[in-house]
């Protein structure tokens, strides 16, 4: 049978896996991207890389980077029993329902009620007061019209931003700002961002729900956030200005291990229909992308990742027996993982970027 994961290496990131193989000690960054239901493909993965893979002694921060449900993903990982935290998310995301056009409001408190589901009694404090993980929660904080939650303005504003951002990614700063609220203090690798207006925030007790709740605010879908202590404004989906991640993963000379669904990165909201935005950038020399082969992709259900459209294709019945099949399917990645951790046949396996 053919290979379920694919595995790509910028430069550098392919030299550290010809010396020495893949070591937790190495790995500096992890980003989660944006996708909605398509985290159920990597749930198998995930669980291998926070529950066994990463757990491994550190002697220096991981840094954990993500937009919209990569955010979320990321969550689970920056508490004291990651697998648990996953298992409980995976069950409560499983089971959304919803009438046809559900109002936002609605979509805002069933996902408020997931997140409290994948936070527990204590996931707030282990976030926040974790030894070695480093959340990065990446948010939009919007302004004129993409503030509103008035469904023609918003709408109007989207759309402005769409025409203008198919000029340039910068015309995105006219209405929006990248907002990462961090639990790295003074020695985050994405202080330096500037490929957009990007403010910094702590990340607390008292705002990590709010920050991660916006995170994964789809514009027109769900309701805008505004964020206790932090700038004023209306915060929505980090996905808008990064679907997925793809900027200046900092200074350091760690690697960069992106789990992701697809073997390319979209950069922004507006650039999933840009098909010459979606190449790697010169950011990915030391990462490592990980996602699942064109293969495993045909044997899923409907021959597809899950996504959002799934609400409308399918009845909850039909959908979540669909999802419980991806992300059992997904148990297939986990287990090609462990088997390449054991081997060490990465120079076997690997691309290069």
């Amino acid at each position: 049978m053919p290979p379920s994961l694919t595995l790509r290496a910028g430069p550098e990131a392919l030299r550290r896996l010809r010396e020495r193989g893949l070591r937790a000690e190495d790995v500096e960054v992890l980003p989660g991207a944006s996708g909605g239901p398509k985290w159920l493909v990597l749930s198998g993965l995930d669980r291998v890389l926070f529950g066994e893979f990463l757990r491994a002694p550190r002697s220096r921060p991981l840094h954990l980077i993500g937009a919209s449900i990569g955010s979320w993903r990321l969550a689970c990982l920056a508490q004291k029993e990651p697998v648990a935290a996953l298992d409980r998310f995976a069950a409560a995301y499983l089971e959304q329902r919803y009438p046809p056009r559900p109002p936002p409001s609605l979509v805002s408190e069933t996902s408020a009620r997931i997140l409290e589901a994948l936070l527990g009694p204590q996931g707030a404090e282990e976030i926040v007061g974790h030894p070695w993980a480093r959340l990065h929660v990446m948010t939009t904080l919007c302004r004129g019209p993409t503030a509103s939650d008035a469904p023609g303005v918003l709408f109007s504003g989207l759309a402005l931003a769409a025409l203008a951002n198919g000029v340039s990614r910068r015309t995105l700063s006219l209405q929006m700002k990248r907002a990462i609220f961090h639990t790295a203090g003074d020695s985050s690798p994405f202080a330096g961002l500037k490929d957009l207006p990007t403010v910094h925030q702590p990340l607390t007790r008292e705002n990590l729900r709010a920050a991660l709740l916006a995170s994964g605010s789809i514009p027109g879908l769900m309701s805008g956030v505004h964020i206790p202590g932090a700038l004023a404004g209306t915060y929505r989906d980090g996905g808008i200005v990064d679907y997925h991640p793809n900027l200046h993963f900092g200074p350091g000379e760690g690697l960069v291990l992106y789990p992701h669904f697809y073997p390319h990165v979209i950069p922004g909201w507006f650039d999933k229909s840009l098909r010459w935005r979606w190449s790697l950038s010169r950011h990915f020399q030391r990462a490592l992308l990980l996602s699942p082969s064109e293969a495993f992709v045909s044997r899923l259900p409907h021959g597809k990742i899950p996504d959002r459209e799934d609400f409308v294709r399918f009845g909850d019945a039909e959908r979540i027996r669909h999802w419980n099949t991806v992300r059992q399917a997904s148990e297939q990645l986990g287990e090609e993982f462990q088997e390449l951790l054991a081997t060490g046949r990465w120079v076997e396996r690997v691309q290069p970027l």
